[in-house]
């Protein structure tokens, strides 16, 4: 369903219209701004094409070929040769949402008006977003430089009524053919306007945008599964007191702090851990340490969101028109700067995980869970309990440290060394929705587990927003203590849980709304 329509002009978007177009099908609508930016543009790069002069982009080749000049009356195929010829992408097609994201974003810089595309084409794009056409756009073609150019390429052939793309009612078929039913004319590319649509940081910026919205949530969520393990190992709420916090002044780690606490407020479990018969001074630093782990990485979404936020603004191009009707090649489309943070957030999502399954581990070891029966399970030895969800989550948390090695640490050499470095960020983009996959995964067996713990210590009352969690939990059909069953589907609900934001909504009913 339409959430709304998002105009576009010349100053560009914002992260909530991307994820509007890309996931909630916004209409997409060109400013009277927009148009007549296009409009002058336009008439600039005409005024050159016109001229005997040569013009990269313009009236050139491309890339290692821009030497040659190219004829008035060879123009028009050169800018469909590019298209066709980039439009080199191989492996499985990417999801409907990246695809959305990228022709949105792709948009949004020729709106700037600095790309001097017609406003024709313009509108051509924004009609295919508008009839849910979705280029097939396959996962290998992009180093991050020249933009994500073979992504971008499968688009632009789309909008030429060339290739595959898959209608509103998800069933692939030769884009003529969909233009045809939805009532859009093909475009046919003049000077500048093939190498306009390629140009661009599209794919990885709207991935970024898509997996910062993503961990924002997710990290609410491991506040409140560190929480709910804090509180089913007896441990001491006592750590997570604002001044203690207030003196380490990190925003993150003051907000992951309050979230903590407000969890834990009410609650007959915590503050047990100097009764036992082996007395803890202290939490393990899984534990006590969550805070500063879990705030740490929400510092870091925080100025992913800044350079976002930054290249959303942003004209992407090469070359570009200037207010002054200066037509200038540039490097901007460069990905370095979406590229390093992208990989960022790979590492921070990946030491979320490493943390919340170091916590699963405690919860379900005898030696360590402070009273807990083995892997939680109803009659050790009989039933195994937990024993190979943890398995499960420690596969998922090995794996996110293998997708944290920075893609951008790589370059490779291309276009016959004219384009001898690259960001490789689109790669970072692609192992970063990987990595935010299993960190919902990996949350979910957390909270699976400190729920069945919470609810095996008998004689204690759990905090309020404890019993939220845990009571929407069970009505979601995750499944608490018992015999050994089938717990494929269990692990599924909780994914599910977690992922659709359900945690969160539950304890929020008794905390109000959580950082």
């Amino acid at each position: 369903m339409d959430m709304h329509t998002v105009v576009v002009g010349t100053s560009g978007t914002t992260p909530e219209d991307v994820i509007a177009v890309a996931r909630d099908n916004a209409k997409v609508e060109l400013s009277a701004e927009a148009l007549a930016a296009l409009a002058r543009a336009r008439e600039i790069v005409n005024a050159l094409a016109a001229k005997p002069e040569p013009v990269y982009g313009v009236s050139t080749g491309f890339g290692a070929l821009a030497s040659r000049h190219i004829s008035p009356e060879l123009r028009a195929q050169l800018q469909r040769n590019i298209v066709r010829s980039h439009a080199a992408g191989m492996g499985p097609r990417v999801e409907r949402e990246v695809v959305r994201a990228l022709m949105f974003l792709r948009l949004k810089t020729v709106a700037s008006g600095h790309t001097g595309v017609r406003p024709s084409v313009a509108q051509t794009m924004a009609d295919v977003l508008n009839a849910g056409i979705t280029p097939v756009v396959h996962e290998y073609g992009s180093l991050g430089c020249s933009g994500d150019l073979a992504p971008l390429s499968h688009c632009a052939l789309t909008l030429m009524g060339e290739g595959d793309a898959e209608g509103p009612d998800g069933v692939v078929k030769p884009a003529g053919e969909l233009l045809a039913a939805a009532g859009i004319e093909p475009v046919e590319l003049r000077e500048k306007e093939g190498l306009a649509l390629l140009n661009g940081t599209d794919g990885m910026l709207g991935m970024l945008c898509m997996a910062i919205a993503d961990l924002k949530k997710l990290y609410t969520s491991a506040d409140i599964t560190a929480a709910l393990s804090l509180e089913a190992l007896l441990g001491t709420e006592k750590v997570l007191a604002p001044e203690l916090h207030a003196i380490r002044p990190h925003p993150g780690q003051g907000a992951s702090a309050a979230n903590m606490l407000a969890v834990l407020t009410g609650s007959g479990l915590t503050g047990h851990f100097q009764e036992e018969e082996a007395p803890r001074v202290q939490d393990a630093y899984s534990v006590r340490c969550a805070p500063q782990v879990n705030g740490a990485g929400r510092d870091t979404i925080a100025y992913a969101l800044t350079v976002a936020e930054r290249e959303l603004a942003a004209a992407v191009d090469n070359p570009v028109v200037l207010p002054d009707g200066r037509v200038e090649s540039n490097g901007n489309f460069h990905g370095a700067p979406v590229a390093y943070v992208l990989d960022f957030l790979a590492i921070a999502a990946a030491d979320l995980g490493s943390i919340a399954e170091r916590r699963t581990d405690r919860l379900l070891d005898k030696n360590r869970s402070h009273g807990l029966p083995p892997f939680l399970a109803d009659d050790a030895g009989v039933d195994s309990g937990l024993m190979i969800a943890q398995y499960t989550q420690a596969a998922l948390v090995s794996e996110m440290k293998r997708l944290a090695v920075p893609a951008s640490a790589d370059s490779i050499p291309s276009s016959a060394m004219q384009e001898d470095h690259v960001s490789m960020g689109w790669s970072a983009a692609r192992k970063l929705r990987t990595s935010v996959d299993n960190l919902a995964r990996i949350i979910a067996v957390e909270m699976y587990a400190a729920t069945r713990g919470i609810e095996l210590r008998k004689g204690l009352t759990p905090a309020p927003a404890s019993q939220a969690a845990i009571a929407a939990a069970r009505t979601a059909g995750v499944q608490g203590p018992g015999p050994d069953r089938f717990l494929a589907p269990d692990l599924a609900a909780a994914d599910a849980f977690v992922r659709e934001g359900k945690l969160v909504a539950a304890v929020e009913t008794v905390t109000g709304r959580l950082a």
